[in-house]
């Protein structure tokens, strides 16, 4: 398979010095959408960051995952992004995240600070998940490619905005986006690389939420409808159920991005970027 032999290649292109990574991507971007601005949320995700400064934050990691069922999510609802962990007498089918020894639902961890100390192979060298089919991007040009051979040309990209500090919301409205979206996180290392996956089965959503203070958010929402892939031991601690049972949703954080093919309509304010 194609993007599976450029997924090796990869793993040895991210040892040669990274030049500007940046300004390949954007006249990259100006090559296929010429006089249109980057978005900003993509323009972010593509810079290389030193030091200590990786790209999440840690107080960031309480958007990934707020965990779900696909009944919950309607408006009205009230939902945390979890500062704490959870007590262990919280009641199942409540918006919940998990603490960090637990493994996201799908493909590889994309955040904290073990990400120093994991090679790019630990995330992008082991099998997929049942149902998904992941590639590791290391510029913007390879992450259209892999989005644009599962979905098409007519593409456009869309992300969360998640307020600073806040951790209480309640969903304003629910708005469906498509039936099929190619997800890409940017792990947690200096250089540039996104962890892309598309998986059977998934609707995505636009969430509109409102904080406490009045402070607005939007969060990009996944609804898995076949989960077998799923990590039996974080979906019991979480919702008390099994892979391969019940649709389960949940949010992705502002250090991501979707891409879904262009059949609906997207205000501007939902980051679209049509290709």
């Amino acid at each position: 398979m194609e993007f599976a032999h450029l997924s090796v290649l990869a793993l040895f292109c991210l040892t040669v010095v990274v030049t500007d990574a940046s300004q390949s991507a954007e006249n990259y971007w100006q090559s296929v959408r010429p006089n249109t601005p980057m978005p900003k949320a993509l323009w972010d995700l593509l810079q290389p960051y030193s030091g200590n400064n990786l790209p999440i934050k840690a107080e960031e990691q309480k958007q990934y995952w707020t965990v779900f069922f696909e009944h919950d999510l309607h408006p009205g609802k009230k939902i945390s992004l979890g500062f704490d962990k959870p007590s262990d007498n919280q009641p199942s089918g409540v918006a919940r995240t998990w603490d960090d020894k637990a493994s996201q639902p799908f493909g590889a961890r994309t955040w904290g600070e073990k990400a120093r100390h994991n090679s790019i192979h630990h995330f992008c060298g082991k099998p997929s998940a049942i149902g998904e089919d992941k590639y590791c991007a290391t510029s913007l040009e390879s992450m259209m490619d892999f989005a644009i051979s599962k979905l098409g040309k007519n593409i456009k990209m869309v992300s969360s905005s998640f307020a600073q500090n806040q951790d209480q919301y309640i969903v304003e409205e629910v708005k469906k986006i498509g039936e099929k979206a190619v997800m890409c996180h940017r792990l947690n290392f200096e250089n540039v690389v996104f962890y892309c996956h598309e998986v059977n089965a998934t609707t995505s959503y636009m969430v509109p939420l409102v904080a406490s203070d009045g402070t607005k958010a939007k969060a990009l929402t996944i609804c898995h409808h076949d989960t077998r892939g799923m990590n039996p031991d974080v979906l019991y601690e979480v919702l008390k159920v099994m892979p391969g049972t019940v649709p389960v949703c949940h949010f992705v954080g502002n250090k991501a991005i979707a891409w879904i093919p262009n059949l609906t309509t997207v205000s501007e304010s939902d980051h679209p970027c049509v290709i």
